[in-house]
């Protein structure tokens, strides 16, 4: 997910982005992120024009959204490969209790702290300046929702499925998972296919874990 962002073919306006790594070249201002809904409505943010960004589009994200609708109140969110972190910080808009977001490009990082300051959303968010696969092989912490959106024809989905399932995933959680359109990924078993979006390139699917084993929240993390 790298370049300048694409213009939206419907609207002609620059599509949001997402962070999917590649090699530190430089940045520059490239643009702003709207937030679609929650208390931070309409609240516009900078980005950075960094190599790696691929747009996700506002109408996948507001489709996703009103699925997750009953679900984030009181959610523990974790965001891999965060970039702009569009989607955790819908989530935490969106009455989420509180979003891990892991991003290795530390500029990129560094602007996600900073846009979490502006919102004043900083207490009940934390950027990881980390590679996703080194964070994963930390102290896992259970999230109830979980937005994994790796780079593109890298391979990196399945192992990254496989690794939530090391802890990182309350029995009940729901993953969303965006990878590029024609690949049909492999995930742990008990993941429940609940939604799926195709736009462009992009193919999003909502799983709903399903342990059959109910077990009372970790606060402790």
């Amino acid at each position: 997910m790298t370049r300048r962002h694409p213009r939206s073919r419907r609207s002609g306006k620059p599509a949001t982005a997402r962070q999917h790594g590649g090699k530190d070249t430089g940045h520059r201002s490239a643009g702003r992120l709207r937030i679609i809904g929650g208390d931070y409505r309409r609240r516009l943010l900078p980005v950075l024009d960094s190599p790696g960004l691929r747009p996700t589009p506002d109408r996948v994200r507001e489709t996703l959204f009103n699925w997750l609708a009953a679900t984030l109140p009181g959610a523990r969110v974790l965001d891999l490969f965060a970039g702009t972190g569009s989607l955790g910080l819908e989530a935490l808009s969106r009455g989420a209790r509180e979003a891990t977001f892991v991003e290795r490009d530390a500029r990129v990082a560094d602007q996600l702290t900073a846009n979490l300051a502006t919102l004043g959303a900083a207490p009940r968010g934390r950027v990881v300046n980390d590679d996703a696969a080194t964070f994963l092989a930390g102290t896992p912490c259970p999230a109830s929702l979980v937005f994994l959106d790796p780079p593109f024809r890298q391979g990196l989905a399945e192992p990254c499925c496989a690794a939530l399932e090391a802890g990182w995933l309350a029995d009940d959680a729901f993953i969303y998972l965006e990878t590029e359109a024609g690949l049909d990924p492999q995930v742990p078993a008990g993941w429940q296919l609940h939604r799926e979006v195709q736009a462009g390139d992009s193919h999003g699917r909502l799983y709903r874990r399903d342990t059959g084993v109910m077990s009372p929240p970790d606060d402790a993390c």
